[in-house]
């Protein structure tokens, strides 16, 4: 921030992180009139999740990862075996904290899922919404995404994952013949069973998406500063963000900053044991997608989702230090499995991997910190970044304007965890 900044942030809102999260939230408070100052050290959606997610809408995901049976078969799900989770040893007492509230969080996936449910179910339909008000609605597809499966069960565990999400009130269909006969299966054969879910949807690119809420706020009257945001500090009913070194006062603040956001919370007494479960994605140009709309190869836990000009390939939930260098072998192990699968993965490509900031009850933290000073927070999205960005900013709105949100914001009060302590990045 420059000198003499103070007088125009003064009674501004700064939402410090310009992900997808941050750039809705700011459309949201733009559109409503409220006077936005977006702040982050990159453009808006050039790093993190917000760049290279799999662009899929995953309104079908409302049940939280941890519940009992991922307890029971996790081991199952390692990269050692094969899998997509990568738990590296070197990781294990740093996680350790984190994964004992991941386990106690299983047990109560029943109390979790409604309030998840209802930030998820609707998000299809929100961000079509705000895409038709921005007047950028060719970003969002709404052919659905389909899951396959392969080899002898897959018709039995199809038909597990329609009753299981037939239970949820998740609408589900068979895949049609010519999509499971596209599919090359492990030694030739040609068993495989689908499933399409209608009501999803997935967006032709994920950073145009963000910047076109970006670019939403900025035309409402939001301003945009690049800066790295090193303290946040109260400042009675204010304030203070000090950022490139400089300290201004804001009227408001919302921390949207991913895995980042533990120590700018802490210092208001929240706590946000987020850790960084990263993902990798690997991109195939002018390749033809096998269906218009994003593919779930279930087995290898590989999303392929069709975007401009080119096919993205995501997979992997690597607990690894957030900034660490990325695993090449994941890469190349997705490059084969793809060819496995009947893609052309030809042109070089060096991959890559990001962050997706994660809490251990996989439910998003959304609130405010207790206290005179009006500091919010919308953090912890994991996989559904994208898919909940417009819902969270929604919520997030009515929290700074004082007034009831949507939905029951209480499970996602990051008072839940108790008291502020060191994240696990």
């Amino acid at each position: 921030m420059s000198p003499g900044q103070n007088d125009t942030a003064g009674e501004r809102i700064a939402i410090i992180g310009a992900g997808v999260i941050g750039c809705a939230l700011a459309w949201a408070l733009a559109r409503e009139g409220r006077r936005v100052l977006l702040i982050d050290r990159a453009e808006p959606a050039t790093a993190g999740a917000s760049f290279g997610n799999a662009g899929h809408i995953a309104c079908e995901q409302l049940e939280p990862l941890p519940c009992p049976a991922v307890l029971r078969t996790f081991w199952r799900e390692l990269t050692l075996f094969g899998g997509a989770v990568d738990l590296p040893v070197h990781r294990w007492v740093a996680l350790a904290p984190w994964l004992a509230r991941f386990v106690q969080a299983a047990f109560r996936q029943g109390r979790n899922t409604p309030a998840l449910a209802a930030l998820v179910a609707p998000a299809a339909d929100a961000l079509e919404a705000a895409l038709r008000e921005i007047a950028r609605p060719e970003l969002l597809v709404r052919h659905g995404h389909y899951a396959l499966w392969l080899g002898p069960h897959a018709a039995a565990r199809a038909a597990r994952t329609a009753t299981a999400a037939h239970a949820l009130g998740v609408r589900t269909e068979p895949a049609p013949r010519e999509l499971l006969q596209a599919v090359r299966t492990p030694g030739g054969t040609r068993d495989a069973a689908g499933l399409h879910y209608p009501d999803s949807g997935h967006v032709i690119d994920p950073r145009q998406l963000a910047v076109a809420l970006a670019g939403a706020a900025l035309q409402a009257g939001a301003v945009f500063r690049q800066a790295e945001v090193q303290e946040l500090t109260p400042l009675g009913a204010r304030v203070g963000v000090r950022a490139n070194g400089q300290m201004v006062s804001v009227a408001a603040a919302v921390v949207c900053a991913g895995v980042q956001s533990t120590p700018l919370l802490a210092r208001f007494g929240v706590p946000a044991p987020l850790t960084a479960e990263r993902g990798y994605h690997l991109e195939m140009a002018n390749t033809p997608p096998l269906i218009d709309a994003p593919v779930l190869h279930a087995e290898h836990n590989i999303i392929v989702t069709p975007m401009q000009g080119r096919l993205r390939a995501t997979s992997y939930l690597e607990f690894e230090r957030h900034g660490a260098p990325p695993d090449p072998r994941k890469i190349a192990r997705l490059r084969a499995r793809l060819t496995e699968l009947g893609y052309t993965c030809a042109m070089p490509h060096a991959g890559w991997v990001g962050s997706r900031p994660t809490l251990p009850d996989y439910l998003p933290g959304l609130g405010r910190a207790p206290g005179e000073a009006p500091l919010f927070y919308a953090v912890g999205h994991q996989h559904l970044g994208l898919t909940l960005a417009v819902p969270s900013a929604h919520v997030m709105a009515a929290l700074v304007a004082g007034r009831p949100p949507p939905l029951d914001a209480r499970p996602f009060d990051l008072m839940r965890f108790g008291t502020a302590r060191t994240a696990h990045r």
